[in-house]
């Protein structure tokens, strides 16, 4: 029996929060492991296609017709529109612009909240991909519902600062509706980003999020790190640019908690709310 595919969605409705950042690394370490994994860049501001690719390659996805957004606009299989990243076990949806005007596409479409679920079917079943892991704009509309009710998971990071909590509420309440819909939804964890040991705020944001009893709180820790940034001004994840980086080293013990999690469905179910 072929194993099956685990899609993973990486939402915050609080910008800055290191949500594509982590899609990408987590992916990459994934991959670094030996999963065959598939990036879907669901954000209009590109910056998943972006930490794989130039931004003139970037742009010449985002301009034709092989993105996320002609896809959705046409209904169509994904399958067609996935393209190789330079790594092995690691592909790519890219995103596009567009996807700016992707709620009012959804808005005339019969059964919308299942787009993306329908065109993903195939490669679930047939693309070989231990996991999908989707980027998910900083909002709460209908797009984001789409993606949730496309996944397995839910993946939320949240920035280790005094903002950093702001909207998580809001974000687990949004969860519990899209459950209604999508009762299998899971919430697989919150992962801390921007963590500044040297700050109190960071130790805070920790201890506040460990108080919620039905949300399991990852542990590894992504601390502040240029070494991020250099890679994303590269086009390339933390690890591909400087393995020797501390964040390489934290984003693939992030990516082996995921993997001893997802991996083991019904060993670990969260739901979205407190409890």
């Amino acid at each position: 029996m072929a194993k099956k595919t685990k899609t993973i969605a990486f939402a915050n409705n609080k910008g800055g929060s290191g949500k594509t950042t982590t899609c990408a690394n987590v992916g990459y370490s994934l991959s670094v492991m030996g999963k065959r994994v598939l990036l879907v860049d669901g954000d209009m501001q590109l910056n998943l296609s972006l930490s794989f690719f130039d931004e003139e390659q970037v742009l010449d996805f985002a301009m034709g017709e092989r993105n996320l957004y002609a896809a959705v606009r046409k209904e169509e299989d994904l399958w067609d529109y996935v393209v190789h990243t330079p790594y092995e076990n690691l592909d790519l949806i890219p995103s596009s612009t567009l996807m700016s005007g992707i709620e009012y596409e959804l808005f005339t479409k019969w059964q919308r909240e299942t787009i993306l679920s329908r065109g993903l079917a195939r490669l679930k079943a047939e693309g070989g991909y231990d996991y999908i892991l989707i980027d998910a704009p900083p909002t709460l509309g209908g797009w984001v519902m789409n993606i949730l009710c496309a996944s397995d998971y839910v993946l939320l990071p949240v920035e280790a600062s005094p903002w950093g909590l702001f909207g998580v509420a809001n974000m687990f309440e949004f969860l519990d509706n899209v459950k209604k819909l999508a009762p299998e939804l899971s919430l697989l964890g919150v992962a801390i980003t921007k963590m500044d040991a040297r700050k109190n705020y960071g130790r805070q944001t920790l201890h506040i999020l460990r108080q919620y009893e039905s949300v399991n709180v990852f542990e590894s820790i992504i601390r502040v790190d240029s070494e991020i940034e250099w890679a994303q001004d590269n086009s390339k994840p933390v690890m591909a640019y400087k393995k020797s980086a501390r964040s390489a080293g934290e984003y693939m013990e992030l990516a082996k908690e995921v993997e001893r999690y997802a991996g083991g469905r019904g060993q670990h179910q969260k739901s979205g709310g407190q409890g």
